[in-house]
């Protein structure tokens, strides 16, 4: 799987494994940055390259980290199609891609140690839309709506 992959000042440390985790288990990693520590770096410069990336389809899933993982998800799903989760449990990152389709992670560096991130990564990677229940679909229906609703008002 091609995987975009990006962290202001708060998560770049943790990018770093999470890369080399994405690697080994085989997937295609495209970094978005940052490339150098900056702590003066914002998030919203990281999560929207990664958030573009999944958008436009050069990826088919994103992982995007900061401090907290609140504010990388707040600046992801400002992207029509994309469906930025914050997930702190394992449970949730898989469940969001299986129920909800979510097509980008976002984690808290100082939420989450490499251990658990290393978990979400891999439930989140292993996951896939339970396509068989209509239920799920009626859903994001009614969510693809909402967004299209919203994108005709701008």
């Amino acid at each position: 799987m091609k995987v975009a992959i990006g962290a202001d000042h708060g998560g770049y440390y943790l990018k770093s494994d999470m890369t080399k985790l994405l690697e080994s288990l085989g997937h295609d990693v495209v970094d978005k940055g940052a490339y150098e520590f900056d702590a003066e770096d914002d998030f919203p410069d990281f999560a929207a390259p990664v958030a573009a990336a999944v958008q436009s389809g050069e990826t088919e899933r994103g992982i995007v980290i900061c401090g907290s993982g609140v504010g990388a998800t707040i600046a992801a799903n400002k992207y029509p199609g994309v469906r930025a989760g914050l997930c702190h449990d394992t449970y949730s990152a898989g469940q969001g891609v299986q129920h909800d389709d979510m097509n980008v992670l976002c984690m808290g560096a100082r939420v989450v140690g490499v251990a658990l991130a290393e978990e979400l990564v891999k439930s989140f990677i292993a996951a896939n839309l339970e396509a068989s229940e209509p239920r799920f679909q009626r859903r994001l229906d009614k969510v693809a709506a909402i967004e299209n609703d919203q994108i005709s008002r701008s």
